[in-house]
């Protein structure tokens, strides 16, 4: 059986090449030869050799040495991973042990030996396999590390209501099998930390859960954030990097905001879940993936189900399993477990005692819509926690009722932007980026005016 490893033969003797040739693609999947030294550069930016098989003198009469080290020096600039084996005259043996310090990883001599050159070869291939897995781990580890290391939700799945038990007991249900899901909900109601149980209580726990705010990826970045891309496949590409496909390899992608996939990107993500490989931009071979899918969005079912939105057949992929979360307006009588959980939380963080609340500021928290659904509640109870100096909390202190009178130029206002922002969220569904977008804001800002209404 072929090794699938791909090797570029440069040499200035045509002899040579043809023998390496002949003797190599009986191994080997793929042979490239070429006798002109010059052309490196170009080729090693533009594809993905396993191995190069370098001479290391190529003027006419030339025998220092000193060219392939020039060669292999550029050659390591520009893929710090590349695997050079040198080719060498018998009197060259000692300046190819130079190289190797340099960076070669072996050298052949001239006459070389069949067998030999077959085993160096293999052996310099698998180098380069262990190479970029190891460079694969390392920016695995960095991803999680970064995934760790974000913003992290302020709470578990608290609730008692019949609505939650059910959201419960479906989860334990999806979460031991390999099947897609798909998480539905307004914003706030905690589709990252429905995502994140049923990964805890998979059998990829222990691996990577790597967490993807599509709404927050450029199109144009869409392909190299997802698939990874290979060294010089654009204008800022330094370095090969792996993307988030494979930053989550053995375990789950949480892919949020998939509704804010435009059409043409949707045919490209569900190429990579349908074949289950990708390919890295810039990069021309398919590379498998292993992850098990999570998908959130707030778009409800039917504009899901409208084609000029949503690609059916990626619908169809994704919603193996589809989740659906209550508003919090549907479970109200969640709403003192909710708070009594965040006071203990932020009195922890802030170091400071737990306080309590009136039964009159409690009325009104369960009666409150919550537009914003649960991390509106929390950052209503963090407010209330930093900003009230006395031990019990009152309906004031949660911005529920105006605790000072407000002029009536800045009720119109307040208003005004209110109703704006109601209506754009109406307008786009309650996507919060198409939203910004079209007020102008980011999504941050928008966030803060939408706690600031009550939104």
């Amino acid at each position: 059986m072929l090794s699938p490893a791909r090797i570029l033969i440069i040499d200035d003797e045509p002899d040579v090449l043809t023998a390496a040739r002949l003797l190599l693609k009986r191994h080997f999947a793929d042979i490239r030869t070429g006798d002109d030294p010059s052309l490196l550069p170009e080729l090693v930016r533009r594809n993905a050799f396993d191995v190069l098989l370098l001479d290391m003198n190529f003027a006419v009469g030339a025998g220092s040495g000193t060219e392939g080290l020039q060669w292999l020096t550029q050659i390591v600039a520009l893929d710090p991973d590349a695997v050079v084996v040198l080719i060498t005259a018998h009197a060259d043996v000692e300046l190819a042990v130079q190289a190797m310090k340099q960076g070669a990883a072996d050298f052949v001599v001239k006459p070389w030996e069949n067998n030999r050159l077959v085993a160096t070869l293999s052996a310099a291939a698998n180098l380069r396999r262990s190479r970029i897995e190891a460079n694969e781990l390392r920016q695995r580890h960095r991803a999680l590390a970064a995934t760790l290391s974000g913003p992290r939700p302020g709470s578990e799945l608290i609730g008692a209501s019949p609505s939650m038990l059910r959201l419960f007991e479906l989860i334990g249900r999806a979460a031991p099998t390999e099947a897609n899901v798909l998480v539905l909900g307004e914003n706030g109601t905690g589709k990252e930390l429905v995502a994140r149980e049923l990964h805890r209580l998979s059998q990829r726990a222990g691996e990577p859960f790597i967490h993807v705010d599509l709404g927050a990826i450029p199109a144009a970045l869409f392909e190299s954030e997802l698939f990874g891309h290979k060294r010089g496949a654009f204008t800022d590409a330094k370095e090969d990097r792996i993307g988030r496909f494979r930053a989550a390899a053995g375990g789950t992608l949480f892919l949020d905001e998939i509704g804010n996939v435009p059409l043409h990107l949707q045919s490209k993500l569900l190429a990579a879940l349908e074949r289950r490989e990708i390919v890295p931009v810039g990069g021309d071979r398919p590379i498998s993936v292993d992850v098990r899918l999570i998908a959130a969005t707030n778009l409800s079912n039917s504009q899901l189900s409208d084609a000029t939105i949503f690609r059916q057949d990626l619908f169809y992929r994704i919603n193996t399993v589809e989740i659906s979360l209550p508003a919090l307006r549907d479970r109200a009588d969640d709403i003192p477990l909710l708070v009594e959980h965040f006071i203990g939380l932020y009195a922890r963080k802030y170091n400071m005692p737990k306080k309590r609340v009136a039964a009159a500021a409690l009325d009104a928290l369960v009666a409150s819509n919550w537009p914003g659904n649960v991390r509106a509640l929390r950052h209503a109870v963090e407010r209330a926690m930093i900003l009230t100096p006395g031990a019990t909390l009152d309906a004031g202190d949660f911005g529920l009722v105006a605790e000072t009178p407000v002029a009536e130029g800045h009720l119109a206002l307040g208003s005004v932007e209110r109703d704006t922002i109601r209506r754009a969220l109406e307008k786009h569904g309650g996507n919060i980026s198409h939203a910004a977008r079209a007020l102008g804001l980011t999504r941050p800002a928008l966030y803060r005016r939408m706690e600031k209404h009550g939104l």
